[in-house]
């Protein structure tokens, strides 16, 4: 029986006698088609520049821009990873910004005292010496593509073509000729010109045939025609039946106000944005106050012993306030959406600081599990990097309670606004000798000082308030607890 195939080939080499090996021969003299071999294309290796963008960092939550304080590293300076390249001033405080990568400081984008929005290129880092011409030729593209972009609004908005000027009453031309000139003017122009010592002859009438108004007279004078108010145009136009919509006034800028003889216009430095923006933010969140009267006898006297060993009256009030807020932590918490409120389980308070220039928070973290020994430490810590602007961002954009002592210059109460993501900001006046009425009926004097909290009514109640403050006057009135 036939089988496979090389079984049949041994039976017909069998039959014939003759070796195995003649046919192998003779297949091996049979042509063979050899296929051609693929071998994968040769890429030629394309070789890319490393040149890598200096970006404008976000300091802070709130910082959309930053401006450059100085370069601390020159143009063709070699960098290393972590090494601090540029002081940048954010709305807070000055920082230094590191390079994340090895590389030589090709070309400087944004120079000492400009300013950039976030996340903008602020320098270019090249890789090797080789791409330092490279980068300073995308850092001059990058200039040109900005100057039309700049220079583009103003041409947009540039101002029309002056109108051709009204007619304006001017003195008359001498009248050639014998007879005498008619004037016609209306009654009022003729008591203007005459409470005005003005020659109503020697003007020429903008009015009907020549017909003197008492406007010509005015612009004989010298007093500029009053303008039409705007009310009565939209009452007009309501009276045809067109209602201006909420959008369309506010769409309507504010018409600058004039500025005062010899005054002079300073920009708002970058804090000082900050501050406004916060403030304006602040006007959308509906606040009350409430005060309360605190007797500082026992506080005073804790003060005195403990000052020589660091501690500051800050500090104790910070402290007392703290221990309050475990007590009432809704007055610790915060309605950032208007929609929900978070309660904070840090009590972290911020005590406002006046600095150069501005104003600014440093948190005190934890406030509440902190003796007031170690919170005097970290507290002349913060004030110093605050004065200096070298605050870290948590140190001052982390609390959650305000307090604002404005005691030491003599102020006995004042108001505080509260800072936006924040439930309630105290503020704290001066303590001052007070003629009390004991339950006894006899008068006394005693150190009172008066506390204003202002607080966020979506989240923060009335009794909320009085009761956080009733508790901080029992914490102030015997402080005992306040060195444990």
């Amino acid at each position: 029986m036939a089988g496979p195939f090389g079984a049949t080939t041994f039976s017909a080499a069998a039959a014939t006698g003759r070796p195995l090996t003649s046919l192998s021969s003779s297949l091996n003299r049979l042509p063979i088609r050899r296929l051609p071999s693929r071998r994968p294309p040769v890429r030629s290796p394309v070789i890319r520049a490393k040149i890598r963008e200096i970006f404008m960092p976000a300091l802070s939550s709130t910082m959309t821009e930053g401006k450059i304080v100085s370069w601390i590293k020159s143009e063709g300076d070699r960098l290393s990873k972590g090494e601090s390249v540029v002081v940048v001033e954010s709305d807070k405080a000055d920082m230094d910004v590191e390079t994340f990568y090895d590389g030589i400081l090709a070309a400087i984008v944004v120079p000492e005292g400009e300013t950039a929005p976030v996340g903008a290129s602020i320098g270019l880092l090249a890789e090797s010496e080789d791409e330092v011409a490279l980068a300073k030729a995308q850092a001059q593209a990058q200039a040109q593509s900005k100057s039309p972009s700049q220079s583009s609004p103003v041409a947009a908005i540039s101002t029309p073509p002056p109108s051709p000027p009204a007619s304006t009453p001017s003195l008359a031309a001498p009248v050639v000729g014998d007879e005498p000139r008619k004037i016609v003017s209306t009654p009022y122009a003729r008591k203007l010109a005459k409470q005005h010592k003005v020659d109503i002859g020697s003007l020429v009438g903008t009015g009907p045939y020549g017909r003197i108004t008492p406007a010509d007279v005015e612009a004989a004078v010298g007093i500029q025609p009053k303008k039409l108010s705007s009310p009565p145009a939209a009452a007009s136009s309501s009276s045809r039946g067109v209602v201006a919509s909420p959008a369309a006034e506010k769409s309507v800028p504010p018409a600058d106000l004039p500025s005062i003889p010899g005054s002079t216009v300073v920009p708002f430095t970058t804090m000082q944005s900050a501050v406004s923006k916060n403030m304006v933010e602040s006007l959308s969140v509906p606040t009350f106050r409430v005060g309360y009267s605190v007797n500082t006898n026992a506080l005073d006297s804790l003060y005195e012993k403990v000052k020589s060993k660091g501690a500051t009256m800050t500090v104790l009030l910070a402290k007392a306030a703290a221990m309050a807020l475990t007590q009432h932590p809704v007055v610790n918490a915060s309605c950032k959406d208007g929609k929900s409120f978070s309660y904070n389980s840090n009590v972290n308070v911020a005590v406002a600081v006046a600095i150069d220039g501005g104003l600014i928070t440093p948190v005190l973290q934890d406030a509440d599990k902190l003796d007031i020994y170690l919170l005097s430490q970290k507290w002349k810590e913060l004030v110093r990097k605050a004065r200096s602007k070298q605050l870290q961002p948590n140190e001052y954009n982390s609390g959650t309670f305000t307090l604002s002592n404005l005691g030491m210059f003599g102020v006995d109460r004042f108001d505080a606004i509260l800072p936006p993501g924040q439930g309630a900001i105290m503020a704290v006046g001066a303590s001052k000798p007070t003629v009390v009425a004991g339950a006894d009926g006899f008068f006394s004097v005693k150190n009172n000082m008066l506390v204003n909290v202002t607080a966020d009514h979506r989240i923060i109640y009335g009794a909320d308030l009085a009761a956080f403050l009733k508790t901080f006057a029992k914490i102030i009135e015997d402080p005992d607890n306040l060195t444990l």
